[in-house]
């Protein structure tokens, strides 16, 4: 299964609307409009009123300084990532799945992420996937309300199949959208792991989690624009649960990609300039592994450096489940 999005259809729109919105357009609760006001994703930033106003580079150097305190935001929260990642690779060790789930920005970038993973470290589409709220569409065009129904992130949830051994992501700028809250709640009840992306302190998502990761990048540039400092913090997020995640599995060794899938030209070039970054053999010793083991990059290197044939290196990184450094001290290399 191919990393996915949710096909549920879209519920009615259900937005904050502008007090000057015609007579008969959707008004949002006075409730909810209390509520977005006093998220620090949602808050106005007096001083940059005039931006519109400014030269372009002006607005640019503002936008990079901006975008500057997103790492140290991120930085902060280090620990917390770091037990996520841990608990998150003993579920997978134990042929467990990550899932992605979110609306709009946050949505797309988790299944941004999880495409990622199949070519970077071999892994089967199903094992990192991604479900976001008003199915594939949503990738590409904004399908209104379809973040506000916690029942369609259940449901895109029991067509996979969540259990104990899955992790699940529940990603979300302001910490409060429906459908990762409800993808959160149902993952839970099901008996997964579940992980709260928000960026916002003390958010719902963070309390439904058993894991909160909750980066608070402030006020964004453009007033509740959150595919802005938000969307970067989440992106920088999910490349270390995705990554880390991965360097706990065995599916790298040191620093280098290892399980990468060897699909097209540059990919195969890459392969083999990692062997022979970790085998410093010659171009024909690394052409000889790599047939052997058909293209197989740790393969090939365990052939190399362990001084076995295709078939027991084979054997022995199954042995190993995977871990390289491990099927080398195997074979004695």
């Amino acid at each position: 299964m191919a990393p996915s999005a949710s096909s549920s259809a879209s519920a009615a729109p259900s937005g904050p609307s502008s007090p000057s919105a015609p007579s008969g357009a959707p008004q949002a609760p006075r409730a909810l409009r209390d509520e977005l006001a006093a998220l620090t994703t949602e808050a106005f930033r007096p001083e940059l009123a005039d931006i519109d106003r400014l030269p372009t580079l002006d607005i640019a150097r503002i936008m990079n300084g901006e975008d500057a305190g997103v790492a140290a935001a991120v930085a902060g929260r280090l620990p917390e990532i770091a037990a996520a990642v841990d608990a998150t690779a003993a579920r997978m060790a134990r042929g467990g799945r990550l899932v992605y789930a979110g609306a709009g920005t946050a949505g797309r970038l988790g299944v941004l992420d999880a495409s990622e993973c199949p070519p970077t470290f071999n892994t089967d589409p199903s094992q990192v996937t991604g479900v976001i709220a008003g199915g594939a569409a949503a990738l590409v065009t904004a399908v209104e309300g379809a973040e506000d129904s916690r029942e369609l992130a259940a449901g895109d949830l029991a067509a996979l199949g969540i259990g104990p051994a899955d992790t699940v992501v529940g990603v979300s700028a302001s910490g409060r959208t429906p459908y990762a809250v409800g993808a959160v709640e149902h993952a839970r009840a099901a008996g997964a792991l579940t992980i709260g992306l928000a960026c916002n302190a003390g958010s719902e998502l963070g309390r439904a989690a058993e894991h909160a990761i909750e980066v608070v990048t402030g006020p964004e540039l453009l007033t509740g624009s959150t595919r802005l400092k938000a969307g970067t913090a989440q992106k920088l997020v999910l490349n270390m649960l995705s990554t880390i995640t991965m360097i706990r599995l065995g599916k790298t060794y040191g620093n280098l990609m290892v399980d990468v899938r060897a699909s097209n030209d540059k990919l195969r070039a890459r392969s083999r300039h990692i062997v022979a970054l970790a085998t410093g053999a010659s171009e024909r010793e690394i052409e000889d592994a790599l047939t052997e083991t058909g293209g197989e990059v740790k393969n090939a290197i365990l052939v190399v450096l362990g001084g076995v044939d295709g078939r027991t290196a084979t054997r022995l990184l199954t042995e190993s489940g995977g871990h390289l450094r491990t099927a080398l001290r195997a074979a004695g290399g």
